[in-house]
């Protein structure tokens, strides 16, 4: 999936004096504050880290109530998806307006009907509503299923995402990973098919196309074929 990336950072960590006898647990305490909310720092959602105080001594600092400064280098997974990126969540809810799904399990991903394409049609099964794909009856999105969708928004404020089920490579990740390249390839071979088909329908005979579409056509054109080797 598409989005995740890890970032090294080097960063200072304010601990309250009250908190000196216990500075490791102080540092954990302030970099669990960053996890699942939007940084402007990191361009992203802190998912998880893993710290290293880079310094033994810490930098106190001036003022009324004088911090003091920790040193220490962080490695940071960083969710951060763009328009475009291709992304996985769980769908939880599907309407016959949309499709609801919960990626990495805290973000929230709404797909609106005007963002499914026509090949993906709803219908009622045992009371449930699911998506069937027209072309290919394997291909459905219901309740529990995993779905591969684009971004097409991110609300950094409530980390909700605005998806879209309208490229060929979305859809259902187990039928995606199992008969999308077969179903691109078939499609292929038919678009061939149909080519090679129209190219056997003409031949060319003394330098002049011939189409076998109907044998006026082919009378008319020997009629003039006759006429200029008069």
């Amino acid at each position: 999936m598409e989005g995740l990336s890890k970032s090294d950072a080097n960063l200072i960590v304010y601990v309250h004096p009250s908190q000196s006898k216990n500075v490791d647990k102080a540092i954990l305490r302030e970099l669990s504050s960053l996890l699942f909310k939007y940084s402007q720092a990191f361009d992203g959602v802190v998912l998880a880290y893993s710290v290293d105080p880079q310094d033994k001594c810490a930098r106190i600092l001036s003022g009324v109530h004088p911090y003091f400064g920790v040193r220490l280098r962080a490695n940071l997974l960083i969710f951060s998806p763009k328009p475009n990126m291709l992304l996985e969540g769980k769908v939880v809810k599907i309407t016959r307006e949309s499709i609801h799904c919960i990626v990495l399990g805290f973000s929230s991903a709404i797909i609106t009907d005007e963002n499914i394409r026509n090949e993906l049609k709803y219908k009622a099964k045992h009371g449930e509503g699911v998506y069937v794909s027209r072309y290919h009856k394997r291909h459905v999105i219901k309740v529990g299923a995993v779905i591969r969708f684009e971004v097409k928004s991110l609300d950094e404020e409530i980390l909700h995402i605005s998806g879209s089920l309208i490229p060929a490579n979305t859809g259902s990740v187990h039928w995606l990973d199992k008969y999308f390249v077969d179903a691109a390839t078939d499609s292929n071979k038919e678009t061939k098919t149909e080519e090679e088909m129209e190219m056997q329908e003409q031949i060319t005979v003394g330098g002049e196309m011939l189409s076998f579409v109907n044998d006026h056509e082919i009378k008319k054109s020997k009629k003039r074929r006759r006429a200029e080797d008069q």
